[in-house]
């Protein structure tokens, strides 16, 4: 079945977005009468195509399962070399993660002006809403540059903040997981390439993070937040019978 982003226009009523329609139309060839589903405010509907000039618009016939995961876990992603923000981003959004915030760290090589930091911005908000509809989701998670400064106040708003870090072997993840059952609103923070500095792990700390560790090896940073998210949603029973596309 299709899958398109959505205005509503009414209760009973939506509006295809300007990209979806053109695909809809010049791709896909739909027509008026057509079965489709509508991403509507992070829910998921069945469709019936009703109008497709000057507009393409749909009738909606019934509320779907949502594919959303009930846990929340938002990535703190430590800013790293040359693109790698493009894979964590669209790997982070296939693993069900609810936003990316990207910090620049002390150890970060790479540096964020504002300009740029803006271009990089809408291209990984980009990416993020491509992954979430080949991945069949409704939550196109929120991609931020946040400053250092601020990460201690927003990392205060989490029930749970992990710290993934090579130096912690006291409490694994899935230890920390489950001796917080209830958590709901997670977030992980995962440094650069060159890892995290003690007084980086101080400063989380004193925000109520816990150092864990994810096993034996080392990941990259690339790579970190995404087995963390996947690890984090498996203990939450958030994972079925895998699909790939």
């Amino acid at each position: 079945m299709h899958r398109f982003f959505a205005a509503r226009v009414d209760n009973e009523t939506a509006r295809l977005l300007p990209q979806e329609a053109r695909h809809a139309l010049t791709v896909l060839r739909l027509k008026a009468g057509d079965s489709v589903q509508l991403i509507l405010e992070d829910q998921l509907f069945g469709a019936v195509l009703t109008e497709t000039a000057p507009e393409v618009l749909a009738r909606i016939t019934e509320a779907l399962p949502s594919p959303e995961p009930k846990v929340r876990v938002t990535l703190y992603q430590g800013l790293p070399k040359a693109d790698k923000v493009d894979y964590v981003v669209q790997k982070g959004t296939e693993a069900g993660v609810y936003a990316v915030r990207v910090v620049e760290m002390a150890r970060s090589v790479s540096k964020l002006n504002g300009k740029d930091a803006d271009k990089k911005t809408e291209r990984w908000q980009r990416i993020a809403q491509e992954a979430a509809k080949q991945s069949g989701r409704t939550h196109v998670p929120a991609v931020e540059v946040v400053s250092a400064k601020s990460v201690s106040e927003l990392l205060r708003s989490h029930s749970l903040v992990l710290v993934p870090w090579e130096e912690a072997h006291a409490v694994s993840l899935q230890q920390a997981l489950r001796e917080n059952p209830d958590a709901a609103d997670i977030a992980v923070v995962i440094g650069p390439e060159g890892g995290m500095t003690a007084d980086e792990i101080e400063n989380f700390h004193a925000c109520g993070a816990v150092p864990v560790t994810m096993g034996p090896r080392i990941f990259r940073t690339e790579t970190a937040g995404l087995a963390a998210i996947v690890m984090i949603l498996y203990e939450r029973g958030e994972y079925g019978a895998a699909e790939v596309s």
